[in-house]
């Protein structure tokens, strides 16, 4: 008896089904690339239940003949490639012919579509089960719903995270896909509700600013690269808009999202050096090359590709990035216009410091005396101008003798606006302002919440955030965790929020700049985490972006507080994100380098 036999078709296709059908997310990447190769002017894009219920997508382009339905749902049938030498120069988004004859088998699948000389035709799979080719007035184009994904397939539907969690995948799927196709317009709804609705733009940081805020694309720093047949362009962010995650580094090629190691590599090397320990840029990225420079065939699900010449990559981003951010003028491109500074009085400046270490007033700022320098521009997305962040300074370098109540006498300077160097009875010590004063307040607010007094400051005019529709689930999702830890945001309408109180310790770090920072922590933990974990979260953003910044000049008594309170505070040698705060030299060290011993 044969032992070796053929699978039948439909155990085919659910096999292809496994690579090709992972969640939702993958029926939104699959169906926006059919409907972007039928070169539509718009595409709409609706899910219900995180797509497990309902995925649809709608196009209007060049439409499939009734009599092409069938194969169109049949494995391996394309329109896209010929001979096998097609291979070598794929242009198309999708071309292997798996997607719809996966979908049909493991959901119910329902095809209409009109041609423009043509009339409207609909063919229905339900379980891979092909129904009849029947008539059907529809608009020109073609509309693809998917049905009860892995209805029919208990084990993997089993697998299936919560709607929250797959819709949240799914509305990443289409940002991605949406970010490199901007002259087409495209929308996305959930449940009933428009989450997206973006028109067709000329310019690649209009489509950003549409996805991610209009204030976020108008920061964006724009490069470019050749290096002959290679092109680069790309928006990069400014140093000082880091993030905390990965969430924003999207890299294409061809109008192809894809993931790539070396390449975000060299992203990191482009930046060093200009942001914090465990921080990451924000970047855009799009790479431009003969389709047979290269593989986009590794995978199925077409997320991963291979390059000839890999390493002509990375030194193409490097240098764009070197050049941006190591050219002499660039120093003022990446300064924000200084804001307009409104007058204030010399008690002003004399609270500057108040609420960041433990006073109970809100922090003020003051006007630059004449002859010091400008305090740098707040690194906010949404700034307000009439609310600058710098603090009053008497000087570049500050000294304090703080001998009173510990013992030996203790000297503090501030240097480069950086660090502070304090003269101990044994040595120096030179102390990271950012990362002392981060501990000093995640500190702060973790045994003021822990206590339940935390002093929440109301807003008198709440601030607006507009925000990505993933991140608007998250608030939504964790408003209880926001509003424990002083943060009240409430919907606003369409993707935007507002807050309308903070803790005070945050002093006059913007509302908006905390909320990104805070749902870039939970978008990482919301899934698995619990009410302790998510709260802990929110006061690692919080002490983040509230926190006296590198390059922040300090008077001579925030000198003095901020060395005092790291006596305070438990583990005060590390910042939240484990970086050290001080490191010590004792005067035998010193000795030993002056090779005094």
């Amino acid at each position: 008896m044969a032992r070796i036999h053929k699978l039948p078709v439909s155990v085919v296709n659910r096999i292809a089904a496994g690579e090709v059908v992972e969640r939702p997310a993958s029926l939104v990447k699959e169906l926006l690339e059919n409907a972007l190769d039928a070169s539509p002017s718009r595409v709409d894009v609706a899910l219900e239940q995180g797509g497990i219920a309902l995925v649809r997508v709608v196009d209007d382009g060049g439409g499939i003949e009734a009599d092409d339905l069938p194969l169109a749902v049949t494995a391996h049938a394309t329109s896209k490639l010929r001979v096998a030498e097609d291979l070598e120069h794929i242009e198309t988004l999708g071309f292997r012919g798996e997607a719809l004859a996966s979908i049909g088998e493991v959901a119910r699948l329902v095809i209409r579509s009109r041609t423009p000389h043509g009339t409207g035709a609909s063919l229905t799979v339900d379980g891979g089960r092909m129904g009849e080719v029947m008539p059907e007035g529809c608009g020109l184009g073609t509309t693809v719903e998917v049905h009860q994904l892995f209805g029919n397939v208990p084990a993997r539907r089993a697998f299936l995270r919560a709607p929250q969690t797959e819709w949240s995948h799914a509305s990443e799927a289409f940002v991605r896909t949406a970010l490199a196709h901007q002259g087409v317009a495209m929308s996305l709804s959930h449940n009933g509700r428009r989450v997206h609705d973006l028109p067709s733009v000329a310019a690649w940081r209009d489509r950003i600013g549409g996805l991610f805020g209009t204030a976020l694309g108008a920061r964006l720093i724009e490069i470019t690269a050749e290096d002959d047949e290679i092109s680069l362009r790309g928006l990069v962010g400014r140093p000082e808009d880091d993030m905390a995650g990965t969430r924003l580094q999207y890299l294409f090629v061809a109008g192809r999202p894809f993931r790539d190691r070396s390449i975000l590599h060299a992203v990191q090397e482009g930046y060093r050096g200009l942001l914090l320990s465990g921080r990451q840029p924000i970047v855009f990225l799009s790479f431009g090359m003969p389709a047979d420079m290269v593989d986009v065939n590794v995978h199925p699900s077409k997320i991963e590709v291979r390059f000839r010449e890999p390493s002509r990559l990375y030194r193409l981003v490097l240098s764009a990035l070197r050049t941006a951010f190591l050219q002499a003028d660039m120093g003022t491109r990446l300064k924000a216009p200084a804001p307009a500074w409104p007058s204030r009085n010399e008690s002003a400046a004399s609270t500057a410091f108040a609420p960041w270490f433990g006073q109970p007033h809100p922090r003020a700022t003051s006007q630059v005396e004449e002859g010091n320098a400008s305090p740098r521009p707040m690194p906010s997305w949404e700034r307000d101008d009439q609310a600058p962040l710098a603090f009053a300074a008497e000087s570049r370098a500050s000294g304090a003798s703080l001998g009173a109540g510990h013992g030996a006498e203790e000297r503090a300077v501030q240097m480069h606006n950086r660090y502070i160097v304090v003269e101990c009875g044994d040595g120096i010590e030179v102390i990271d302002q950012h990362a002392l004063h981060e501990r000093v307040l995640y500190e702060r607010l973790k045994a003021s919440v822990a206590d339940g007094n935390l002093e929440v400051q109301p807003l008198l005019i709440p601030e607006k955030v507009d925000l990505e529709a993933t991140d608007l689930e998250l608030v939504t999702e964790h408003a209880e965790a926001l509003d424990r830890a002083g943060m009240h945001v409430e919907p606003f309408g369409g993707c935007t929020v507002i807050v309308t109180s903070k803790p005070a310790l945050a002093g006059n770090a913007p509302a908006a700049e905390i909320v990104r920072e805070v749902l870039d922590r939970l978008s990482a933990v919301a899934a698995g985490g619990d009410a302790a974990m998510l709260i802990d979260e929110v006061l690692h953003g919080l002490a983040c972006r509230a926190a006296i910044k590198a390059g922040d000049p300090l008077s001579r008594e925030e000198v003095d507080a901020l060395v005092r309170d790291r006596r305070m505070v438990h583990e005060s040698h590390h910042c939240p994100h484990g970086r050290p705060t001080s490191l010590g030299l004792s005067r035998q060290d010193l000795d030993r380098q002056f090779r005094r011993t």
